[in-house]
């Protein structure tokens, strides 16, 4: 950390949003000794961090570095000097600094011991009032007062004095929690590149009959693989599960694809992927088995009794195998190990678990400070870069939130230097 003994005054910092960004601001300047504000339009902190930890709080992943880093896409570039501020091993070392201890799941993934993210957060917050920050909620921001940072409160209008400002505010899904990406019209106001919000991490409509959404909406689709074409015409795919809906598809099968299909969507007007529904057999051994002799047996007990099929699978290819297609064993069997299902739109952006767009990166310098208005950070989701879940969100968040809080004490130091 830079060291900021030469900052002669003790000067004043304001955040903005109280997501993990925010409060890792907080925490890196109020550690070196600058008094922190920290401003949230909630009446608490935290409270998408809280939601994101009720299903078991997957903070980080344990994959090794570059495979880690090329889960942040076409911005790994961007990325990478904000892990070497805290990549996943720090944060973890962080973690278990508050008295929370950590382990390494089945799949890679880190959590807490207890799966929670309350007890963290708490052993957080207390440690951030201990170093001095100050907390005002239901203080939404509102742009800027003859360039101080504007808020509406119960109380009134306010406006704030800060020698530099740490924007965190979120992208654009979950609302009702806090991120619902109003900022981006005073952003771009402002005169500061945003591009356009976009759900991530999300799920697709699709065209389901009623018969089929009656029987299995709701239902998870497992032990399948996915695949769909890149921009680049290269075969993405991925396998694990994901959940059927009353309008299409979603899950983290799904979202581990969802840039890739929401961009040919945008592209293309739809994105068709294609479903492996036996990722453990070849297609020569689905073929043996589709053409395998069945006696008096119906189609559909003989997929079950050779193939395993039944249930949803059995349902899907019903869906979307045509009945012609359905009786030609060769044709059945590339449906089996390809079934394509058309998808036609995003879900809402409010139902996405995060967001792409956002602040552009290049409009910022190396400490995520604005060039064009000095003094002024961002941080967090509401940059301009997404990953899918596994801890790669979480992870980015906590990092930029320290990269933009260094960023704040050098700018102070070569100010006061």
């Amino acid at each position: 950390m830079t060291n900021s003994s030469n900052i002669v005054k003790s000067p004043k910092v304001a955040i903005v949003g109280g997501g993990p960004a925010g409060l890792m601001a907080a925490e890196t300047l109020s550690l070196a000794g600058i008094h922190v504000d920290l401003y949230d339009a909630m009446p608490s902190v935290g409270r998408k961090f809280l939601m994101a930890g009720k299903g078991g709080m997957n903070i980080t992943h344990s994959e090794a570095p570059a495979p880690f880093l090329a889960r942040y896409g076409t911005r790994q570039t961007q990325i990478a000097p904000l892990l070497d501020t805290m990549d996943p091993q720090a944060l973890r070392k962080w973690i278990h600094g508050l008295g929370i201890d950590t382990f390494v799941g089945s799949s890679g993934r880190v959590f807490p011991t207890e799966m929670k993210a309350a007890p963290l957060l708490r052993a957080w917050l207390h440690r951030l009032r201990e170093a001095g920050v100050n907390f005002h909620v239901r203080h939404r921001w509102t742009g800027w007062d003859n360039g101080k940072p504007a808020f509406s409160t119960p109380d009134g209008a306010t406006a704030c004095e800060a020698d530099a400002v740490v924007f965190a505010l979120g992208g654009g899904s979950w609302a009702k929690l806090g991120s619902d990406g109003t900022w981006v019209n005073l952003f771009s106001d402002h005169g500061i590149p945003v591009s356009p919000l976009k759900p991530a991490n999300c799920g697709f409509n699709t065209h389901w009959s009623e018969h089929f959404t009656s029987r299995f909406a709701g239902y998870p689709l497992k032990t399948i693989a996915i695949s769909i074409l890149d921009e680049h015409k290269q075969a993405q795919r991925k396998q694990g599960e994901c959940m059927i809906t009353q309008n299409g598809i979603e899950g983290g099968l799904i979202y581990a694809l969802s840039a890739n299909i929401r961009n040919t969507i945008d592209t293309c007007g739809e994105a068709t992927i294609y479903l492996d529904l036996l990722p453990d057999k070849s297609l020569a051994q689905v073929l043996a088995d589709v053409s395998h002799p069945r006696g008096s047996r119906s189609l559909s007990s003989h997929l079950q009794s050779r193939l395993g099929i039944k249930g949803i699978k059995a349902g899907l290819l019903r869906e979307l195998v045509s009945a012609e297609d359905y009786t030609q064993p060769v044709k059945l069997s590339n449906a089996i190990k390809a079934l394509p299902l058309k998808l036609t739109s995003t879900r809402p952006i409010d139902e996405a678990i995060s967001s792409a767009g956002g602040v552009n990166f290049e409009c910022l310098n190396e400490h995520l400070m604005i060039k064009n208005l000095p003094g002024v950070f961002c941080a967090g989701e509401m940059l301009d870069w997404e990953a899918p879940t596994g801890g790669y969100l979480l992870t980015a968040c906590f990092a930029s939130g320290r990269s933009a809080g260094l960023g704040v004490i050098d700018w102070l130091n070569t100010k006061t230097g």
